[in-house]
């Protein structure tokens, strides 16, 4: 009888942990622009990802997975970040953490001029690329990878000697865009590319952000970067975000609605998130990853949160 009642209980939690998992599994695997360094979507909600390093990160992760929330999507998000690094320095180092268990997703990016040491130089990027996703093909022959193409840097468009500097803030976005454009080519996993950098340029060019922190932020514009002009500010982050979001689900992230609970919680006006969203979505569009379409929420997220909205 002791043996059946243990059989028993065993079974219990077996199952118990079975049927815990989520629908879907994404991990995001990346460096200061995924851990959104410089602004508060760095620890923002943390509880609600896995930190694989026990950094207690959110970051756009935790932003995405909000996102997928609201909109009734069944996800578990981990992250796997380490800052001033490429795809390199986790396949060297982070292997053992990365291979726990086999991903349906993978959010992933490289440096943001390419490769650190040599600018806008992207073959570091595609050699890596191909290596990190034969190795998540090995943990499951299924995974889809989402390559992050980042934005055009300020610091080295502006004022530091760099092959970006003195040419158009948006040039930078569509360098590095042709990295991973070429990246993704050479790497069966990789579904598609999310155009962050390009959702910034189109951000900017519609008149919501400001385009150069440099000599001061116009009234009523967004700056998209942090106080370096190097990383991003929550803005920037959330329209990270939002790519990402409308990429891997294909759901139309204006579907999301002005009152967006995050949004909302990092300070931000429903104009700025109507705004940010509508970049996010005219980037998205113009690459055929979304239809525009209305999202009818089929729950509700946490009653507590965003009891007030603007």
């Amino acid at each position: 009888m002791k043996y059946l009642i243990t059989l028993y209980a065993t079974l219990v939690v077996t199952f118990s942990s079975v049927t815990s998992l989520a629908e879907t599994s994404a991990l995001f695997i990346g460096n200061s622009f995924t851990y959104a360094y410089g602004s508060a979507a760095k620890f923002y909600r943390a509880d609600s990802v896995t930190d694989l390093n026990n950094e207690g990160i959110g970051g756009v992760p935790a932003l995405f997975k909000s996102f997928t929330d609201q909109a009734g999507l069944d996800y578990d998000v981990y992250l796997e970040t380490r800052g001033g690094s490429g795809l390199d320095f986790h396949l060297e180092n982070k292997l053992g953490v990365i291979g726990r268990r086999p991903w349906d997703k993978v959010v992933m990016h490289g440096f943001s001029t390419l490769d650190s040491s040599n600018p806008n130089n992207p073959a570091v990027l595609i050699n890596t690329t191909a290596q990190m996703s034969n190795f998540l093909q090995g943990l499951n022959p299924d995974v889809e990878v989402f390559l992050t193409a980042t934005w055009s840097r300020a610091d080295l468009v502006y004022r530091t000697d760099s092959p970006w500097n003195g040419m158009p803030i948006a040039q930078m976005a569509i360098d590095v865009r042709a990295g991973y454009d070429a990246a993704a080519a050479g790497a069966a996993a990789v579904k598609s590319v999310n155009g962050v950098g390009q959702a910034w340029t189109r951000a900017i060019e519609s008149g919501i952000a400001d385009p150069n922190p440099y000599d001061g932020i116009d009234t009523d514009l967004m700056n998209l970067w942090t106080w370096d002009h190097y990383h991003a500010s929550d803005y920037g982050y959330y329209l990270e975000a939002l790519v990402v979001f409308g990429n891997l689900t294909g759901l139309d992230p204006r579907s999301l609605g002005e009152n967006e609970c995050s949004g909302f919680e990092l300070g931000m006006s429903r104009a700025q998130v109507k705004g940010l969203q509508q970049a996010a979505y005219d980037q998205l569009a113009s690459e055929e990853r979304v239809t525009a379409a209305p999202l009818v929420l089929p729950r509700s997220v946490q009653p507590e949160r965003c009891v007030v909205a603007r």
